[in-house]
């Protein structure tokens, strides 16, 4: 048991924060590639997700400009076996932590 417990009202504070941050990102930015977004269940939490089932050059191309345009300067490739790498960043605007994601197949890999 928590010595502070959370309430549930301050859970909802957290993803209409995080929600609004969405929002801003979108009126923003509204000619970058459309990508999913995940408000989170804990904190003020936000993932965008870019679609790996796309050409892999096509999936780095929209990664880089969101990375951009989120003002991320740095980033993580990790492999994932043959002929896949994961692409991690991550930030904090407004009070909310924002991560990028993006699974990469190498052109003419199964998926």
């Amino acid at each position: 048991m928590s010595l502070f417990p959370i309430a549930q009202a301050e859970r909802a504070g957290w993803q209409r924060r995080a929600a609004t941050e969405l929002a801003a990102l979108l009126d923003t930015h509204p000619d970058l590639p459309l990508i999913a977004w995940t408000v989170g269940p804990a904190g003020a939490t936000l993932t965008g997700q870019i679609p790996g089932l796309a050409p892999s050059s096509q999936v780095r191309a929209g990664f880089a400009a969101w990375q951009a345009a989120l003002g991320i300067d740095e980033h993580t490739e990790t492999p994932g076996g043959p002929g896949v790498a994961y692409l991690r960043a991550l930030t904090h605007r407004n009070r909310v932590r924002v991560g990028l994601a993006a699974t990469v197949f190498a052109d003419g890999h199964n998926r």
